[in-house]
């Protein structure tokens, strides 16, 4: 079979300057895609900024012979969601993919966590990703294709103690995306998220000493997967890393109902539960109009 080709693609990667997203962007760039590395330059808990990051992030694509600009705004304001997009359309003419993989880490146990660390995880991984894909959604509908990937994180997906902020953001960037992949459906727009597992400037000293292959390329491979015209899965997440890539998602139990009486007891509930919790027989429903015809089929006895 051919290799996946981007010529004539634009593509937009945010938090592209290090790690996963210099790794995404450099690889698109060699497929012939034409690539804003966005780049606020700041730290790995967002204080910060600079240009040098998304700079040279370019020089190194366009040393290889590839296209890219640099961008340099906040994906956490409204402001610079749009600056973002309109780069890639003032250099490019179009954009194509979105991959909103930009965010930082204000870890700190519930209890002791504040309202900003709250708000700034939030405003980066979640509101960003809103701010970015939005204009560019616009873009796309025009043009009648286009592919997002989000990057959420198992910390989101299952949880993870201390990463309140970070979890509830990363969970977030799944709903998000499965709306995306619903009214994207008739413009030829395909929307999925990744959780990644990767040694980066996010995660050192956290995955260190597993001796696993943590290269950031793994991770790479299933987004120029996801972002490609031979995509055709959408509203979908895989857990991705260490050369494994995994489905998941979430299911739907056939569960328990009662029709025949007036009310539902808790303690009805209570001695149904292991009926209620049974996996067998479950279903993914492709969108919330589905979780409701399942429960109807159960509640009318279909």
């Amino acid at each position: 079979m051919s290799d996946m080709r981007f010529e004539g693609r634009a593509v937009i990667v945010t938090g592209a300057g290090s790690g996963l997203g210099k790794s995404h962007a450099l690889e698109f760039a060699r497929r012939g895609a034409q690539v804003v590395v966005n780049d606020l330059g700041g730290a790995v808990d967002g204080s910060g900024s600079g240009s040098s990051a998304a700079d040279l992030v370019v020089k190194e694509i366009e040393a290889e012979g590839g296209t890219a600009v640099a961008n340099y705004d906040s994906v956490s304001t409204k402001e610079g969601g749009e600056a973002i997009v309109k780069a890639a359309l003032d250099n490019f003419g179009r954009v194509d993919v979105v991959v909103n993989n930009a965010g930082i880490l204000r870890d700190r146990s519930f209890v002791k966590m504040s309202e900003q660390e709250m708000n700034a995880v939030l405003d980066v991984h979640l509101r960003g990703a809103f701010y970015v894909s939005q204009p560019a959604f616009q873009a796309m509908k025009e043009n009648r294709y286009g592919r997002f990937v989000f990057t959420a994180s198992a910390a989101g997906v299952f949880g993870n103690f201390g990463q309140a902020n970070y979890g509830a953001a990363k969970m977030g960037l799944v709903g998000l995306s499965n709306v995306l992949s619903q009214e994207g459906v008739k413009h030829e727009i395909k929307s999925n998220v990744i959780a990644p597992i990767a040694l980066t400037r996010m995660t050192e000293g956290i995955m260190d000493g597993l001796g696993l292959q943590l290269d950031p390329e793994y991770v790479t491979s299933m987004v120029v997967y996801l972002a490609s015209e031979e995509c055709e899965q959408t509203h979908e997440i895989y857990s991705v890393g260490a050369g494994r890539y995994a489905r998941v998602f979430v299911g739907l139990c056939p569960g328990w109902a009662d029709v025949e009486s007036d009310s539902v007891s808790a303690e009805d509930v209570r001695d149904h539960l292991g009926q209620i919790r049974d996996l067998s027989g479950y279903t993914i429903p492709g969108n919330a109009a589905e979780e409701m015809i399942e429960a109807i089929k159960l509640i009318k006895g279909q």
